[in-house]
């Protein structure tokens, strides 16, 4: 999410989302901090560069939020907008308002123009954004492929016309900086394809994000030429299939579709499902399979899993294990370590240099990636003769001023992380998330006592409860005494207020398992008085 400010008014490039990592224990999306923007009433626009969720999967919560005029984005990014915003009740938050490329667009004091980029989805642009101040070209997602699955390419005419004209500051995609050479045609995949799909026998799975629908277009068309039915297999694949259909972006001949039940009825040669899960998320399509806990689908021996996806960093882990499971299972799984069933939706060096040389920005400001990524992406600018004090390698929150003079960090906003958790937003912080990390570490132990202050008789032996702590009968025995003679020993002395008790019963417990185990779970103590 990137906010362009100027007297007048401002507008928000991309408004997207990121996936928890294991450190985020519960935790659904992450959505960037939008604590800058509340309360504002001089936002014109949203632009949106294309449809990955991590570029539009938090414009519903930013609506919540803020009021918005209008968003603008090309029109297959619109029909999956249009999608997501009715999932969320918000149809009528903002007008829609539908960018071509080649075209401009006014909106208050900004000038939008728009080129086509060649990414993993259709519909791709890069924004240049024009103001008093200077022209800035925003790159979005891209890479230079010369082959597109469309025949839409990075319209390179168009960037090097960009560059006669001037451009005063490049913020470019940054998230393959440190690759060397050029990204893989998309058309790679669909030769790899074409290779594989015709020698197998038994059924085949295609594993890819749900969004790729270059992908999804190369395995049906092959499906097709081999006498193969289609199943699509997960919701959002099948969303997006749709909607790309009824939009014209994807072309499936009249029966070639069939519903994931009918899969059966089919001989194991004569079908190809599509399917989510090329992550390994838990619920998703593929790792259901994996686990033999999908409803309509099963692996068997002698089918044909096609992991067509790179994986995030953070789930390899997850990725593998479903690979073994399919594996276990008696199917053959190919990957892109063994097969060119994927490439990379981002410019390599060699197309970052190429975008460099085609629009000679004067300033360079890397986005899209891992810091190290940004410094490489630095480096390159530097190496294509842009001055060291016009690149800025930014943080989350930096405030970077442009004018006639040039470029320069004038400030910082404050910035950071909202946890989305079921149907709460922004409701979990730091402390909760370190409480599920020691959960989840040393599991948790509640003492629960109860006394009568009224009565002269010793208080009842108090209940140990034990959660995820691994203490053998034995431990949790002695626990229980402990938690007994300190609680009597505290009303022998005078002690009877209920927290001091509860405070006591958690040292002197707590310390008795660190002494014993090593560990310290979570030590929740609970005084009835009766």
């Amino acid at each position: 999410m990137t906010v362009y400010e100027t007297e007048g008014g401002c507008i928000v490039i991309d408004a997207g989302i990121a996936f928890p990592r294991d450190e985020h224990l519960g935790v659904d999306l992450i959505l960037p901090d939008m604590t800058y923007l509340k309360g504002r009433d001089d936002i014109l626009a949203v632009v949106i560069t294309h449809g990955h969720e991590d570029h539009v999967g938090g414009l519903p919560y930013l609506l919540r939020e803020v009021k918005v005029k209008e968003i603008i984005a090309t029109r297959l990014t619109l029909g999956l907008l249009k999608s997501k915003l009715d999932e969320h009740g918000l149809s009528r938050a903002s007008e829609l308002r539908e960018a071509k490329p080649g075209e401009s667009i006014k909106t208050g004091p900004f000038t939008l123009d728009f080129i086509r980029v060649a990414h993993s989805i259709p519909d791709a642009v890069a924004i240049v954004v024009e103001t008093a101040a200077g022209r800035v070209l925003h790159t979005g997602d891209y890479k230079i492929d010369h082959t597109p699955v469309d025949g839409q390419g990075t319209d390179v005419g168009a960037l090097a016309t960009l560059g006669n004209k001037g451009v005063d500051l490049l913020l470019g995609d940054s998230t393959n900086a440190e690759r060397p050479g050029y990204t893989g045609s998309e058309k790679l995949v669909g030769e790899a394809f074409r290779q594989i799909i015709p020698t197998r026998e038994g059924r085949i799975l295609v594993a890819s994000f749900a969004s790729n629908l270059h992908r999804m277009q190369q395995a049906i068309d092959i499906a097709v030429e081999v006498g193969r039915k289609v199943a699509v297999v997960g919701r959002s694949m099948r969303k997006n299939l749709n909607i790309a259909t009824n939009l014209g972006y994807l072309e499936i001949p009249a029966g070639t579709i069939i519903k994931p039940a009918d899969i059966y009825l089919y001989e194991p040669d004569q079908v190809l499902i599509l399917c989510t899960g090329s992550q390994g998320e838990p619920m998703s399509a593929l790792t259901r399979i994996a686990y033999d806990d999908h409803s309509t689908v099963r692996v068997e021996r002698g089918d044909t899993v096609i992991i067509s996806a790179k994986p995030v960093p953070g789930n390899e882990l997850r990725v593998h294990d479903s690979i073994n499971r399919l594996a276990r299972a008696g199917a053959e799984v190919l990957h892109q370590d063994i097969a060119d069933v994927h490439v990379s939706g981002h410019a390599c060096r060699e197309e970052l240099r190429l975008m460099l040389a085609l629009t000679r920005p004067k300033a360079v400001m890397p986005i899209h990636g891992e810091f190290r990524m940004l410094e490489a992406h630095a480096g390159l600018a530097r190496d294509a003769g842009v001055r060291a004090d016009q690149i800025i390698v930014g943080d989350n929150g930096t405030v970077v001023e442009l004018s006639r003079s040039g470029v320069r960090v004038t400030g910082e906003i404050e910035t950071g992380m909202t946890f989305v958790d079921g149907l709460g937003v922004g409701d979990i912080g730091d402390v909760a998330l370190r409480d599920r990390r020691h959960l989840s570490e040393d599991g948790v132990l509640i003492i629960v006592a109860t006394l009568s202050l009224r009565s002269s008789e010793p208080p009842l032996a108090p209940e140990l409860i034990a959660r995820g702590f691994a203490g053998t009968d034995a431990l949790i025995e002695e626990l229980r005494e402990e938690a007994a003679r300190i609680l009597e020993e505290c009303l022998e002395d005078g002690v009877d207020e209920i927290k001091l008790l509860q405070e006591h019963l958690h040292d002197g417990v707590g310390q008795l398992v660190y002494d014993r185990t090593r560990r310290r779970p979570m030590i929740l103590p609970v005084v009835v008085e009766v």
